[in-house]
């Protein structure tokens, strides 16, 4: 067990989305195919680029109005507290609606993800 200072976290640009897109890592892996926590801040309308994770995906809505799609069309919005879970492999998009910047934790497990082209709903 060890205790990860707020003052440690690295904060990064997300350049695969499109919009304004800022990544704080609260908790990288911490052995081999380990879980990674992140807390993600989209500007109004920003959201990512179609991707995939090898793992799972657990999306936690902190703030704001995130806006969500997979490849196979399902789409829709959650609010704060509300949860997004992502399966492996599965192709998606996430961010912030229109009219609200959102802030959501990220929960990953087994590996970065894979960046696809741009969503063209953006």
């Amino acid at each position: 067990m060890h205790l990860i200072r707020a003052a440690e976290r690295r904060h990064s640009p997300n350049e695969e989305a499109t919009g304004t897109v800022r990544l704080e890592r609260l908790l990288d892996a911490q052995q081999p195919d380990g879980a990674r926590l992140a807390l993600v801040h989209f500007a109004d309308g920003a959201v990512t680029h179609w991707h995939t994770h090898p793992g799972e995906q657990i999306l936690l809505v902190v703030s704001g109005v995130c806006r969500y799609g997979n490849e196979h069309g399902a789409q829709g919005e959650a609010h704060p507290g509300d949860t997004i879970y992502v399966a492996p492999g599965e192709k998606h998009w996430h961010g912030a609606a229109r009219g609200h910047d959102m802030s959501h934790l990220s929960v990953t497990t087994v590996g970065p993800p894979t960046w696809l082209e741009p969503y063209e709903g953006a």
